[in-house]
């Protein structure tokens, strides 16, 4: 049986107000077309397909087509569990009409699949299930998966779940990880000699390397980190979602990896190759695991133009990083004009951040000569360090009438106050 491992797609994303829209639509017809050239059987989506609990409009109708394409009339089986920017609650909501075609939705751990009618209809089918796994069947496969699907398991979840409190262990690090093994403990109780079995879970595996564009769930209230030796070992394979840096795990004693996100959505990323997973398993044999690149997608880079202005027009008129979204950093004696930043963006529109490198500007020096400064002083002292760039008379004069028309009206700025 062949299985495509993707997760992480984080819809309605967008880089500092730019949309991403046009970029996920290509990654999905990209995952698509995979899906029919390497005759996947099963499409493991990992969690995280939306980036937000109340994603918009655009976003879910693009997860409802890629589904049904993915999904192919019901030839081929799509599972996909949620994440810990995904709501349950709505990524499950077209179960009814999903499992019509063979598509599982998952949302919390606990989940379990609705089983399809017996009768064979020629279409990926779930025979057998119950929480949190799943046993499927494929058109034109002479064998079954078992599939133990765990959605992300926030503590709350885990406790509500097995009836424990992770608060009676002294350290919660190990009591959740130790949580997490009791449960896949369980499920893989429904693995068979016979049948193909893998996991799959939004979770953070210790280890695992994390980029900037992820928000942790093993922050205070959700979930800590996993060890590799908790996860199932009675399975071949097992497919993760979370972080967005594609990647192989060891220490486990199976084979275990992140897929990583599709698109780069942080500058941490810039550089990194974007891909899927091919997983081909037989029953009672390791699986064999490809790693597929992705073309789709604006890659992601920093420019540091050591030659000042003159160097960023020269890479641009050379064509550099066609299209890419740059963070610029430029090397130059005085801080930028606005009329200089104004220019940049009309030359291109791809500059996410544009920052001026310049001597003599440090913090330390800033604190000492800001004392006792006026109020909209301070604020163009501010303004310059974060965007290097000095403010003009009208933005000064906006911000100040925000701040109520005047520094009278507020307390002198060497009363210890600190800029932030």
């Amino acid at each position: 049986m062949r299985f495509l491992h993707t997760s992480d797609w984080h819809l309605g994303r967008t880089l500092e107000g730019r949309s991403r829209q046009a970029e996920q639509e290509a990654f999905l017809e990209e995952l698509c077309r995979l899906a029919e050239d390497e005759k996947i059987d099963v499409v493991l989506v990992a969690g995280d397909v939306f980036d937000a609990f109340n994603p918009p409009a655009a976003a879910e109708q693009l997860f409802y087509d890629a589904l049904d394409s993915l999904a192919a009339g019901g030839k081929r089986a799509v599972v996909v569990i949620a994440g810990n920017h995904d709501s349950p609650e709505r990524l499950v909501a077209a179960s009814p009409l999903a499992r019509r075609q063979g598509i599982v939705l998952l949302g919390v751990p606990g989940d379990g699949p609705s089983i399809m009618p017996a009768p064979d209809c020629g279409c990926a089918r779930v025979l057998a299930g119950g929480a949190s796994w799943l046993e499927l069947t494929v058109p034109g496969c002479g064998h079954t998966a078992v599939l133990l699907a765990l959605p992300y398991p926030s503590e709350t979840r885990l406790k509500e779940l097995l009836h424990g409190s992770l608060e009676d262990e002294p350290a919660v690090q190990q009591a959740y990880s130790s949580k997490v093994r009791q449960l896949f403990g369980k499920l893989a109780e429904n693995c068979r000699r016979d049948t193909v079995n893998l996991a799959l879970s939004h979770i953070f595996v210790q280890g695992g390397r994390t980029s900037d564009s992820e928000r942790p769930v093993f922050s205070m209230g959700g979930a800590s980190a996993v060890l590799p030796e908790d996860l199932p070992q009675a399975v071949q394979y097992v497919a993760l979602g979370h972080l967005h840096r594609p990647q192989a795990l060891r220490g486990g004693g199976v084979d275990c990896r992140y897929s990583g996100s599709p698109l780069a959505y942080s500058f941490s990323e810039s550089g990194q190759a974007k891909s899927v997973v091919v997983v081909d398993v037989s029953p009672g044999r390791p699986a064999e695991v490809c790693e597929i690149p992705l073309s789709s997608g604006c890659p992601l880079v920093r420019w540091h133009a050591a030659g000042g202005l003159d160097q960023v027009y020269r890479w641009l008129e050379e064509g550099r990083d066609p299209r890419a979204w740059i963070d610029l950093e430029i090397k130059l004696d005085a801080p930028l004009s606005l009329q200089e930043v104004q220019q940049l963006r009309r030359a291109c529109g791809r500059f996410i951040d544009i920052r001026a490198d310049y001597p003599g500007f440090r913090l330390e020096s800033e604190r000492q000569s800001r004392a006792g400064l006026p109020v909209d002083q301070l604020f163009a002292v501010f303004y310059e360090r974060r965007y290097g760039v000095k403010p003009d008379k009208q933005m000064i004069s906006l911000f100040m009438d925000i701040l109520g028309g005047g520094e009278e009206d507020l307390p002198e700025s060497g009363s210890g106050g600190e800029v932030a």
